[in-house]
């Protein structure tokens, strides 16, 4: 890395425009850099008006090269892959590349971190501990992956606690990160079309979330997680190990017995019953609460705050988010199950006879994993997509009705058809979105406007 503390200005270069990139600009800006922010599609208006309220240099819709690779320091947008023909000249220039946590990381003082990492159920476990948090009163911000920039927070709003939602995108390019207490959730196939198609080299990047850790840090793992226990038997772990299960006792972690979820951490222990928590339903979210109550112990919250937080979360939006009961039939928005482990979950905890809706962009998907669920709890499948083949092989000897569709509106009526009285109607995709939307939440959205309009 270069040193930052000679008298001529740094160049850090920004690639990527959005809310990471814009909040590293501001951060790097705020620290005596020189910045410069390279897009090479179109900037938002409102990401515009910050840079340029800031006297932020930068460009849209093409890459100045010459004046990146200038640069002492690049900071990529995590959505960047290795394979980008300019990543590649960067990389043969011997540029650092960093990401945003990266970043964020260097500048945060003494401020604790708790990170969140997993494939699935990432958005829910890092929002419970920040609502956990914020109800015990701690000075405390929820970022990163979850939709605010951890660099941003860190330049204008600096918090004593930082509850980020950590991607392996965003793990990639870290250097000297180091969270306080790290989770890691769960480790199944997703985005190997970033990874060269090798599980091993996702795995890889999920567990750099703990490389850096030492023995005053923690780290909260599910051991019921083939993949996760696997990996831990080749590497030596520096940090305090906090496994969560459903399937064994531990003596220090979180396991659940007779219904009772039991937490030991610290020196209190912690018991729930599961029935209590009203938005968590469902086995993932009993492993997701496993984690966040972990996390709060370690952090010293009393076991009065943590049942509280619990029983008052609420849902997060496009995941598993009750949308409206129109004439008995329940409507489910579960937009943000990109991938089949996520329609695993969401299926797993159904408890009505459900027309399924599902499809889009596959990423490789292999669809054995959810057939199960579909012949124990799908009566139809309405496909949403441009090409549903995939779809239509898998399951044709598993559920009655399997109709394509080709928008939303045409999706909801058809699913409303084909359900009856006391049935649930789920938007739970399995697929990215594409194809027919801007990304899942638009697919979300234009989901709830649907049911409404029904």
């Amino acid at each position: 890395m270069s040193d930052r503390s000679s008298n001529t200005k740094q160049l850090m270069c920004i690639l990527g425009a959005g809310e990471s990139g814009v909040g590293a600009a501001l951060l790097a800006k705020k620290n005596g850099y020189d910045v410069f922010v390279s897009d090479s599609g179109n900037i938002s208006d409102k990401y515009k008006k910050e840079l340029e309220e800031n006297n932020i240099d930068f460009e849209q819709g093409h890459h100045c090269e010459e004046k990146i690779l200038s640069a002492s320091e690049i900071m990529k947008s995590p959505g960047i892959p290795e394979k980008n023909p300019l990543i590649k000249k960067i990389r043969a220039n011997n540029i650092p590349i960093i990401s945003e946590i990266e970043l964020a990381y260097r500048y945060k003082g003494d401020s604790k971190i708790v990170a969140i990492t997993g494939t699935n159920g990432k958005s829910t476990t890092t929002s419970l501990i920040y609502h956990i948090c914020k109800t015990a009163g701690l000075d405390c911000a929820l970022v990163g992956n979850i939709g605010y920039s951890f660099a941003k927070q860190v330049a204008e709003d600096p918090k004593a606690l930082y509850i980020a939602e950590i991607s392996s995108f965003q793990l990639d390019d870290i250097i000297t990160f180091r969270p306080d207490i790290a989770v890691l959730l769960n480790i199944t196939e997703d985005h190997l079309d970033r990874y060269d198609y090798k599980i091993e080299n996702y795995i890889n990047s999920k567990f750099r979330i703990i490389e850096n850790q030492t023995a005053n840090d923690y780290f909260i793992y599910c051991i019921d997680d083939e993949l996760i226990m696997a990996h831990l038997k080749n590497i030596t772990i520096s940090s305090n190990p906090l496994p969560f299960s459903m399937k064994q006792e531990v003596t220090k972690g979180a396991y659940i017995k007779d219904n009772q979820m039991m937490i030991k951490a610290q020196e209190e222990r912690i018991s729930m019953n599961i029935y209590d928590f009203v938005a968590l339903k469902g086995k993932h979210n009993q492993y997701n609460t496993m984690a966040a109550g972990i996390a709060a112990s370690v952090l010293d919250i009393r076991k009065e705050k943590i049942r509280e937080a619990v029983q008052t979360f609420e849902s997060l939006e496009h995941r598993m988010e009750f949308v409206a009961t129109i004439r008995g039939v329940e409507f489910i928005n579960d937009s943000k199950g990109t991938n089949l482990n996520s329609v695993w979950f969401a299926l797993e905890s159904m408890t009505k006879p459900t027309v399924l809706i599902m499809g889009g962009v596959d990423k490789g998907n292999d669809y054995t994993l959810i057939e199960d669920l579909i012949s124990e709890k799908v009566k139809a499948i309405v496909c949403l997509g441009i090409n549903n083949k995939k779809i239509h092989e898998a399951f044709r000897d598993k559920t009655a009705t399997i109709i394509d569709t080709q928008s939303m509106k045409d999706a909801v009526t058809e699913a409303y058809k084909l359900a009856e009285k006391d049935d649930a109607v789920l938007l739970s995709p399995g697929c990215s979105s594409f194809d027919l939307f801007k990304n899942y939440m638009d697919r979300g959205d234009q989901f709830k406007a649907e049911v409404k309009n029904l």
